[in-house]
């Protein structure tokens, strides 16, 4: 027995929002029962990115995957931007100003790197020089965090941040059979989980203190670019699956290895 056109359509939304949803709602969570740091290392994570990469994966062949890598690891860097700009903002704004000039900041840097070719060792260099910049320049948004275990969104905050994320992946994966690799890459980091945290967190414990998950999310996205430059070296001639595999261990291993430096900083 086979599904029919209209059916199969429904079950594939179905999947896109269910897969979103159990993702987000996890790492949301884990984010709001930890401190910035360990925060950061799990808004880092590719959370969105990776259920958008996963209908990606099943609608699309290796090599369109391998290309949209090469524009996710671009558009890693204008999130850096990103996240560097709420920081800044947050200082002194509330939530609409701060999370707004910041995703406005996002779509002129993505809109600006669109309009670019970029090879995969153009994209390495954009990162290495935009990262020098925002890890240094947000040093001093990294003091003064929210203690670990406050606050906790509300099972209403996290079924709406669920479903808004799901939405957006849904939308992206839909529109990436007109959009192309590229720009189907550099959507898939548009920073809607990390908004969505900005938007419980600002509110709850001030624009400051929910800085410092910006402030401090700079060194883990590095992981997270290194990630997806590998998914573009190994879709082909590994295959998709394994190449997706590869970049969350580099991702997860990266943050780890952040995690044991802090630790072993802590100690001295």
């Amino acid at each position: 027995m086979t599904m029919s056109p209209e059916l199969m359509l429904l079950f594939e939304f179905g999947l896109k929002m269910l897969l979103t949803a159990a993702i987000v709602v996890v790492a949301s969570v884990a984010v709001e029962r930890s401190g910035p740091f360990i925060g950061a290392l799990i808004a880092a994570l590719p959370t969105a990115a990776g259920a958008a990469y996963i209908i990606l994966a099943i609608e699309h062949p290796p090599a369109f995957i391998a290309a949209s890598a090469v524009g996710t690891v671009v558009a890693n860097a204008v999130v850096a931007v990103f996240a560097l700009a709420y920081a800044a903002l947050a200082q002194r704004h509330g939530l609409l100003v701060s999370l707004g000039g910041a995703l406005l900041v996002w779509s002129a840097g993505a809109a600006a790197m669109h309009q670019m070719t970029w090879t995969p060792l153009g994209a390495v260099l954009l990162n290495a020089l935009v990262f020098a910049i925002t890890v240094w320049a947000s040093r001093r948004f990294r003091i003064g965090g929210p203690p670990a275990g406050h606050p906790k969104a509300g099972a209403q905050d996290i079924a709406l941040r669920a479903v808004t994320v799901a939405v957006f992946v849904v939308l992206v994966t839909t529109a990436s059979h007109r959009i192309g690799s590229l720009a189907s890459g550099m959507l898939a980091v548009f920073p809607v989980a990390m908004s969505s945290f900005f938007v419980i967190l600002h509110p709850r414990i001030g624009g400051r203190a929910a800085a410092t998950v910006a402030a401090h999310v700079q060194a883990p996205l590095i992981g997270l670019g290194l990630g997806f430059l590998a998914v573009h070296h190994l879709a082909v001639p590994m295959g998709t699956w394994w190449a997706l595999a590869a970049g969350l261990v580099i991702s997860v291993t990266w943050n780890g290895l952040l995690w044991a430096w802090k630790q072993r900083a802590a100690g001295r």
